[in-house]
């Protein structure tokens, strides 16, 4: 934002430099990036009066205009189409220094003939001087500038480029900087005084207005001004315009302009007469409405976008460009003034949709005050009674549906104290805060009740408070303090410390962990189908696309997304893990956050190995990663037969903890995988809530000797039921006190197993704590297992 010092003292008295004036606010908030002045470079650059203009005596488009500086005249050639005798106007001698438009570049001024005619100097236009783009005609300046005066004593100004944040939409205006000086230097701050006279005629007999959608306009404020003349505006608010930026018009788009600069408030102008059914309707675009903005552009509008309309068809892009067919025109003799609040989310959306980033729209969508509109419109009725002679109807109609209003906020100083660590008195406490304009009620000698100016919506608690009182006293004056007291131990969060020894366990397994958006669109929650188990997920209010329009419910969709990213990119062996929250809608209610783990494998293991035969990825990968997870958790796992929408029956366990169901395991299905092109041939999943596991992991470990005798290691394969999981036959095994491990290693279905069958071989590991078992205690506990097993699971030995 470019702030003029000039401006500025409009409102309050500045006698420091500009140099600590920039450190000053750059240190309670306001960057100023740099600081430029205006009129460094105009030596022999003065104000002068046209005394006389005669014809060139051989050029037809030139003159010989005669300036006079008080004490002595010049003649100069000038071909301005503007030029009038008794102008005040800016004289150049020859040897200043001007931008030379048609060389693109600075240049010193030197005696030049032209057409035969010597000229010593020039007229200046306001390029040449370096204020502004325009070369049409030469500056013309008010009639109360002083003849013979240096330009740089009447118009020379310094100009900030100050960086305001989000949050302070409030510093968008001269008032709101002015305000912060006055505050940080001890200064009174000046505002105008809107005082005006008005017509007998209401203004609510003249226009209604009508707020269809509060949310998306919270206050709508309309006023009318009659008999407005259109001319150009004073030079003094054209020099405001000029050093903020901004091009001047005509005299009622100049003070909407000014009055936003001002103020903070952005407005605009409508030609009352094009106003049909003399209505204003604030409402949402509807599909197929189309309407010219000010540029010229045709804007098909939608339902995501705010309009203003008459009672039959839009007239105005709320908040962001007016329209052509209500545009203020030189024929225009009244003028219908809008000044309203506009929903920060909807302006915002509006403007980066159709490219049309203004400075009214950059001020909405940081938020404004709904308080702010009447004060803008009256100011800016003032303005255009004063210069446009203009005439105000009686009243402001004034649409505000749900007026708020703020409560006060109970401030302690044992609580400034606490948070700065300095103990301020209430006396310099309340001072600071007053300056700023917040009203203090004290209420003992203690603590003091606050209320918050209208200006300020970004001050809600104690603590914001609190940072206003060190940002004015600043914080370079706050001393440093070592602290005091004793370190607390540090107590693990069991849930923390879970999620870590969880990262850790699956890294070193080889699988690599990502991090996907919380938001999600849905159609990938529908190719998991989740919509089915969950219903309708929580959607954002103001998705930035349709790719991030929900919250998620699950982490499966991300992983496969990413799973066949990486495949397409020719990686082969792909391990994918998520520890991450997912959003369970509840009606009524905020959404069931819950803590998962998602794990995604597939492809090759190590590529092709020597023997030319592939390692695939399989469930009982899958599984003993699990296992692995769990068993460094220290928590005891059971692995059931189960069913999941997404993985393949016969291949899909239930992961049980103490009873409890806590994720599940499986073969991705090939339908699933190939609507996230996955191509390889199998793809494990595994799902698991965390928040169940957490009190398991939490218990003590049971510690037992290392045995002290060898063990003996024999392979078991066994023919059985396709469908019967293995790890029923595990648990039989692990019944017999001498076996210690039970581990299956193949799976294999084939010729050489009966129809319906499959053969599952184990590795078991016999040992006893406290003999070493020799091989016929082993063959009769062999005996005994496989009769166990025929028996319970109808297993029988393979041959």
């Amino acid at each position: 934002m470019e702030v003029s010092l000039n401006w500025l003292k409009d409102y309050v008295d500045i006698t420091i430099s500009p140099e600590e004036l920039a450190e000053k606010l750059t240190m309670v908030g306001l960057e100023a990036s740099d600081v430029q002045v205006v009129g460094a470079d105009w030596d022999n650059v003065f104000v002068a009066k046209v005394a006389n203009i005669e014809k060139h005596p051989d050029a037809d488009r030139l003159c010989l205009a005669t300036v006079d500086l008080g004490n002595e005249q010049h003649t100069v050639v000038c071909g301005a189409p503007n030029i009038v005798v008794g102008q005040r106007i800016v004289f150049a001698k020859v040897g200043a220094k001007l931008f030379n438009p048609y060389a693109g570049k600075m240049e010193q001024l030197k005696p030049a003939k032209i057409r035969g005619v010597r000229s010593e100097g020039m007229v200046c236009s306001e390029k040449e001087l370096g204020i502004s783009d325009n070369h049409e005609g030469i500056l013309v300046l008010s009639e109360t500038a002083p003849i013979g005066k240096p330009l740089v004593e009447f118009m020379g100004d310094t100009v900030f480029d100050i960086t305001v944040t989000p949050n302070r939409p409030d510093c968008l205006n001269m008032i709101g900087i002015a305000r912060e000086i006055a505050a940080i230097t001890g200064t009174e701050l000046r505002t105008p005084e809107v005082k005006y006279d008005e017509l007998e005629t209401p203004t609510d007999s003249m226009i209604a207005i009508e707020i269809a959608d509060p949310d998306l306009c919270s206050r709508y404020c309309g006023g009318i001004i009659k008999e407005v003349k259109i001319r150009p505006s004073p030079t003094w608010m054209q020099e405001r315009l000029t050093a903020a930026g901004m091009r001047p018009i005509n005299n009622i788009v100049d003070i909407t302009n000014f009055v936003m600069l001002e103020y903070g408030q952005p407005l605009h102008a409508f030609d009352y007469e094009k106003i049909g059914g003399q209505k204003i309707i604030v409402r949402r675009g509807k599909e197929g409405e189309w309407m010219y903005t000010l540029d010229g552009e045709e804007r098909n509008l939608t339902n995501d976008m705010l309009v203003i309309a008459d009672a039959e068809h839009p007239v105005a892009l709320a908040g962001v460009m007016g329209g052509e067919a209500s545009e203020v025109t030189e024929q225009t003799t009244t003028i219908l003034l809008e000044s309203a609040n506009f929903n920060n989310v909807s302006i915002r959306r509006t403007s980066r949709g159709l490219g049309l980033i203004s400075e009214a729209s950059s001020r909405f969508d940081k938020g404004l005050s709904p308080e702010l509109p009447m004060y803008g419109v009256r100011r800016a009725i003032q303005l255009m009674v004063e210069l446009g002679g203009g005439k105000a109807t009686q009243g402001i109609v004034d649409a505000y549906p749900e007026r708020k209003e703020k409560l006060p906020i109970v401030l302690s100083q044992q609580k400034v104290k606490r948070v700065l660590g300095i103990d301020f008195g209430m006396e310099h406490i309340k001072g600071t805060l007053q300056s700023l304009g917040f009203e203090c009620e004290e209420k003992g000698s203690v603590e003091m009740s606050v209320t918050v100016p209208y200006w300020r919506t970004d001050v809600t608690i104690a603590e914001d408070l609190i940072e206003e009182v060190a940002r004015v006293i600043g914080y370079d004056e706050i001393p440093t303090t070592m602290l005091s007291g004793e370190i607390p131990h540090h107590e693990p969060t069991p849930l923390i410390s879970t999620k870590d020894q969880i990262r850790d366990t699956l890294v070193g397994c080889g699988m690599q962990e990502i991090i996907n958006y919380s938001l999600t669109s849905m159609d990938v929650l529908d190719r998991v189908q989740c919509a089915d188990k969950y219903g309708e997920p929580v959607r954002m209010a103001n998705p930035l696309s349709r790719e991030q329009e929900y919250l998620r419910v699950s982490l499966r969709g991300g992983l496969f997304t990413y799973f066949g990213a990486n495949e397409r990119f020719q990686d082969k062996g792909i391990m994918l893990f998520e520890v991450g929250k997912v959003y369970i809608p509840r009606e009524g209610e905020l959404p069931d956050e819950r803590e998962m783990l998602c794990g995604v494998i597939g492809g090759s293991q190590v590529g092709q190995s020597w023997l030319d035969e592939k390692g695939a990825f399989d469930f009982f990968y899958a599984k003993g990663i699990l296992q692995m997870m769990f068993n460094r958790l220290g928590v005891d796992v059971v692995f059931e037969s189960g069913s999941d929408e997404l993985l393949l029956p016969g291949k899909t366990a239930t992961i049980m903890v103490d009873g409890e169901t806590v994720g599940v395991v499986g073969e991705v299905h090939p339908d699933i995988a190939a609507s996230f092109d996955i191509s390889s041939d199998s793809v494990c999943m595994f799902e698991i809530e965390i928040d169940k596991i957490v009190d398991s992991t939490e218990r003590l470990s049971a510690y037992e000797p290392i045995p002290r005798f060898p063990s003996t290691d024999r392979d078991l394969a066994l023919v059985v039921d396709t469908n019967l999981p293995a790890q029923e036959i595990q648990d039989v095994i692990l019944g017999f006190q001498q076996v210690r491990e039970a581990t299956v290693f193949d799976v294999y279905q084939g010729k050489q197993v009966p129809e319906g069958k499959k053969s599952l071989a184990f590795a078991l590991r016999y040992q006893s704590m406290e003999r070493t078992l020799t091989d016929e205690e082993v063959d009769k506990v062999e005996q005994k297992i496989l009769k166990k097993l025929e028996n319970e699971v109808g297993a029988v030995l393979r041959h």
